[in-house]
């Protein structure tokens, strides 16, 4: 489990530090902490001996290696054949720590902006194919390089007395420890993932792909099953000519047709009765398999028999992760059966159910809404509650509740959650109305929201002069809504990710338990660390995908288990919520 950043080692003795960076000389320098704050003196290291350097102080002592940027410092050790137990990514805590609420000194933070540097991937970049649009709460980030991060030891070392300064100064430093720690663990996750790659069927991804567009075609060509729904849109149109990946072209044809849209989204669409609708959704979904997952996708992405993804760890404003290339987090279900275990290996493949609404239930202290979910699906236990009549409408009050909805169906129902589960909305609304005002909220371990920004303060303020229109009244209104609906949903989806990293943290130690397997040739395209013993091979926020060999199937299964059980426990001490998970084993990762 990841340690609080006053950490002790799996033995009970205390950790030391050990930092690391560039040398005056051009290698690598390292100094040791101690727990009292004792630095020993610096050691230089020749720059291709470091992964001996670091492989041999991991055998000698419980250390934390504390470096700039674990996307660019671990992967060379991985291919190095090192893996390190623990580590403190300074650019990764030094973006919580300098936005943190409940810190009392983030000011020496905020004056060193050559830390302020965005997430970035696991390794070095490749041009990806393009992703889906970033939403408010799901931002893809773009691939950068620590841009400005400063990599020689004195700085490492000036800005990790800051940062201990700046917990030290919090109201809740075991907290906001916990969660540095667990962002630092996530990051090394990141790297492992991209280092072992997640095993992939190139033939069984071909054989979706052409039954679903057709046999492969020429470069710059399109698929024969897309041309043929392309005719089809177009005769239902009466425009043989109508560009169809052209959305400003395509709107006006659609208007012209009596499509009165506002856009060529497909939820738009759906919401109209037209024959040429059908295969122009069809068309649309067509079109981004062949975009974000085609051929070209998987000349680029998968090698040897493994899809090596750029995952970005805290990419998105809440801390869940972005990807930078590959599309790990928007893999469709239809290419999930190209997840497949090498031989004499197999998937051990767990989502947890209902995270978000169960995180919920145990930050309010819910009891009705706990036992709503004790040993059943959360949402079936809502509609044995008498809150609402179905199992889709329960889902949809509480996603309504986590996103504040306030109206159609979803609005509706929200205020039936209210009346049964009023501690868990008191919470959300809390959030909201502090968001709205212009306040910052925390997740459970400490992560702050940003201030809204001078556009937002110019908005409230305009609102409140002397010659304020209604225009200017409405747009203040409706931008404190809108806050108040991202700091709503901020406080539930980033505590989520935090209850997750900490499950994958405490699997990632269990897993390294296990006594290594004699390596097959299919094996060995998983790197030189991961080739002999179960690893995670997949995470997207609430699932994690095990890649194991079968003898060690079953009890792999029991760690994730109790994994799930131990972040629970971690973060929420005895609360009575449960985080039940959906565990599968099995050669292929496809979902029913």
């Amino acid at each position: 489990m990841p340690e609080l950043a006053t950490a002790s080692s799996a033995d009970g003795t205390a950790a030391r530090w050990c930092v690391i960076g560039r040398d005056a000389r051009g290698g690598w320098g390292a100094v040791e902490l101690a727990p009292d704050g004792a630095r020993s003196a610096a050691v230089s290291i020749a720059l291709d001996r470091l992964a001996d350097f670091v492989e041999q102080r991991e055998r000698a002592a419980s250390l934390r290696w504390v470096w700039h940027d674990t996307a660019r410092q671990y992967a060379p050790l991985l291919a190095a054949g090192v893996r390190v137990e623990r580590c403190h990514d300074l650019r990764l805590c030094h973006q919580i720590l300098r936005h943190a609420g409940s810190v009392g000194e983030p000011a020496q933070l905020r004056g060193a902006p050559e830390w302020n540097a965005p997430p970035e991937a696991a390794t070095a970049p490749v041009a990806p194919p393009a992703d889906a649009p970033p939403t408010l709460f799901d931002v893809v980030a773009e691939p950068r390089r620590s841009r400005g991060v400063p990599d020689g030891l004195a700085e490492a070392l000036d800005e990790f007395d800051r940062q201990r300064s700046a917990l030290a100064s919090a109201r809740e430093p075991g907290r906001l420890g916990l969660l540095l720690a667990a962002e630092s663990a996530g990051a090394l996750i990141a790297a492992e993932l991209s280092a072992a790659g997640v095993p992939w069927d190139v033939d069984e991804h071909d054989r979706v792909l052409s039954e679903a567009l057709g046999p492969r075609p020429a470069p710059d060509a399109k698929p024969a099953r897309m041309l043929e729904v392309g005719a089809m849109v177009r005769r239902e149109l009466g425009s043989p000519d109508v560009p169809l990946d052209s959305p400003p072209r395509l709107l006006r044809v659609l208007r012209a047709a009596g499509i009165e849209v506002d856009s060529t989204s497909q939820w738009e669409l759906a919401q109209h009765e037209h024959p040429a609708i059908a295969p122009l959704l069809h068309y649309k979904k067509l079109a981004r398999l062949l975009t974000a997952n085609g051929w070209a996708w998987l000349d680029e992405w998968v090698r040897d028999g493994r899809y090596r993804p750029l995952y970005v760890p805290g990419g998105v404003v809440t801390g869940r992760w972005a990807s930078s290339g590959g599309g790990a987090l928007q893999i469709p279900r239809q290419l999930r059966p190209a997840l497949r275990a090498d031989p004499g290996w197999t998937l051990v493949s767990a989502d947890v159910a209902q995270l978000e609404p169960r995180v919920l239930a145990a930050m309010a202290g819910d009891r009705a809404m706990t036992e709503a979910g004790a040993g059943k699906d959360l949402y079936a236990g809502i509609v044995e509650s008498g809150a609402v009549a179905t199992r889709q409408e329960a889902k949809l009050a509480m996603l309504g509740a986590m996103y504040g909805a306030t109206t159609g169906e979803s609005g509706r129902l929200v205020p039936r959650l209210r009346r049964a589960y009023p501690a868990a909305m008191d919470l959300v609304d809390e959030a909201a109305a502090e968001g709205a005002r212009g306040g910052w909220v925390s997740t459970w371990l400490g992560r702050s929201t940003q201030p809204p920004g001078q556009e937002w303060e110019h908005v409230q303020s305009s609102a409140s002069m002397p010659d304020a229109t209604g225009r200017d009244e409405a747009a203040a209104r409706r931008a404190a809504r809108d806050r108040g609906r991202f700091t709503r949903n901020f406080v539930v989806q980033g505590t989520a990710a935090e209850w997750a990293l900490c499950w994958i943290a405490d699997l990632r130690q269990r897993l390294a338990a296990f006594a290594p397997v004699e390596v097959s040739q299919a094996a060995r395209a998983s790197g030189p660390i991961f080739s002999r013993r179960p690893h995670l091979a997949f995470f997207l926020h609430d699932e994690v995908i095990v890649h194991a060999p079968v003898a060690h199937a079953v009890a792999v299964a029991a760690d994730v288990r109790e994994s799930a059980r131990a972040a629970g426990l971690l973060l929420f001490g005895d609360s009575a919520v449960e985080f039940p998970l959906d565990l599968r084993i099995a050669e292929r990762a496809a979902k029913e």
